[in-house]
């Protein structure tokens, strides 16, 4: 499987001067999600290919595999009745004809909503998908981040959002290619009661994270990975915890000049609108490398 991503020789040392990519190994990570492009860096397709598709829906999802994407990343809510679906807000009206919040409706109302019409009329008609679907399309073609988002977090354990979405990536065969992540470390910490094993990352926001630094955050959450945005992220972050392990993520990153300089900081992976664009450009850092 061509984007077949394990989470393994995260360590990515790039080189002001020579723009080379290099990589040590985790050891760390139950989990491995790798790639097997031979780059040790994770192209992450924002919401899918969300520069040229509805993000969150099925059409950015092909599109990011059709871009060589090793990764898509989605936002995970709860309806009415209990479905996981693949929605960022917890209101309907920036991305669908629907109004009010999402848990207010059951799936087969949801179902009814366009939630493509928004971004181009060439959309109309694009619906909001289930978790399963995504799953089912994703299997033996590209990993998934599911974003827990923090709206649908509570403090109960069974049957909640995690172990809802925990289920049906074990129905699908899916654990060894799906990474959790959450804003609320709640949910980090009951993915973890629920299975030791599964692949977690901690998202982290200065403004609404814990005022820890992140090594201290990942050691006390038994996290594998680390997302943050691309204004906080460091070259000290990126070392701290790549000695632990554990690879940094950084999102949102859609311009070329600052891809690059992401890489060079030593970032492990980086999400973006634009997967073709980061594709082209660590492909080409890589032919410099081998060359």
């Amino acid at each position: 499987m061509r984007n077949k991503i394990i989470f393994g020789f995260v360590l990515i040392v790039t080189s002001l001067l020579t723009s080379v990519l290099m990589a040590q190994p985790s050891t760390q990570l139950p989990v491995k999600l790798y790639n097997d492009n031979g780059d040790n860096f994770v192209v992450i397709a924002h919401r899918g290919a969300s520069a040229y598709h509805p993000e969150n829906t099925m059409s950015a999802f092909r599109a990011a595999v059709d871009m060589g994407a090793e990764m898509i990343e989605l936002d995970v809510l709860l309806s009415k009745d209990g479905v996981p679906v693949v929605i960022h807000d917890e209101t309907l009206e920036r991305t669908t004809d629907g109004r009010g919040k999402v848990e207010d409706y059951n799936l087969r109302d949801l179902k009814k909503l366009d939630a493509g019409s928004w971004f181009s009329s060439g959309h109309k008609g694009e619906g909001i998908p289930t978790l399963e679907e995504v799953l089912n399309f994703a299997k033996g073609r590209i990993a998934v981040n599911i974003e827990i988002k923090t709206e649908a977090v509570t403090d109960s354990l069974n049957g909640g959002i995690e172990e809802k979405a925990l289920k049906l990536v074990y129905k699908h065969k899916m654990q060894d290619y799906v990474l959790f992540s959450s804003f609320d470390y709640r949910a980090i910490a009951h993915l973890r009661e629920l299975d030791v094993d599964i692949s977690t990352a901690l998202l982290y926001e200065k403004s609404q994270s814990e005022k820890r630094e992140p090594k201290e955050l990942v050691s006390d959450y038994k996290a594998n990975a680390f997302n943050c945005s691309q204004r906080q992220f460091s070259k000290k972050w990126a070392e701290q915890l790549n000695e632990q392990g554990i690879p940094v993520f950084i999102y949102t990153v859609n311009k070329t000049q600052q891809m690059r300089k992401v890489i060079e900081l030593g970032a492990s992976g980086i999400f973006s609108d634009k997967p073709d664009v980061l594709k082209k450009l660590v492909d080409n850092l890589w032919k410099r490398k081998e060359g």
